[in-house]
């Protein structure tokens, strides 16, 4: 589809101008500033994420039902979220909640981990593994650990991996262009 290649160009390009112009001002600013710059392009990254996954269709109640972006744990985002809140997702609207605990996460599509939730790692994968929940991260080797989406940075752009056996455990599909600019992994590698 031209148009959905030509949207992965844009959003490459938007990703690379933005993520060197917040790499090009880190001494200009102070941490709090850096983070919250970082964070607003990787909530753009989910966003755009999720447009290239298929879920299948017993995972929503009705074709009304919304997409739940979950954040698990100490959310480095800040206000950063709040800036694709409402947005659309395959015509679903994609709502955005801040989980207090793990007896929560049922109700996610998307899940963000935060490092904070590193130790229970295992045991929020094994809660979630007959649902149909795009995991995502941005703390390191989570992917290796079972996490579908591990955001990274390298040479100072932000990068993404991908494991595909969480994906298929998940029954989630994720777009060959998707996939084509992502880093493919294996778990325990």
């Amino acid at each position: 589809n031209p148009g959905k290649s030509m949207f992965i160009r844009v959003l490459i390009i938007i990703g690379i101008i933005t993520t060197s112009l917040f790499m090009g001002t880190v001494h200009n600013t102070n941490a709090e500033q850096i983070s919250s710059r970082e964070y607003m392009i990787k909530a753009a990254f989910l966003y755009n994420f999720a447009k290239f996954i298929e879920w299948p269709p017993k995972t929503f109640e009705d074709s009304k039902s919304p997409v739940r972006l979950c954040v698990l744990g100490k959310n480095p985002f800040g206000i950063a979220l709040e800036s694709i809140e409402g947005k659309t997702i395959h015509g679903r609207k994609l709502i955005i909640e801040q989980l207090n605990s793990t007896k929560e996460i049922k109700i996610c599509h998307m899940l963000f981990i935060s490092e904070s939730e590193k130790k229970q790692l295992d045991y929020i994968l094994n809660n979630i593994k007959d649902l149909n929940v795009l995991t995502i991260g941005d703390t390191e080797n989570f992917a290796r650990l079972g996490v579908i989406i591990n955001l990274t940075m390298a040479k100072k752009k932000i990068r993404f991996k991908i494991n595909l056996d969480a994906a298929n455990r998940a029954g989630l599909k994720i777009s060959s262009k998707l996939l084509k600019l992502a880093n493919i992994i294996q778990e325990g590698d």
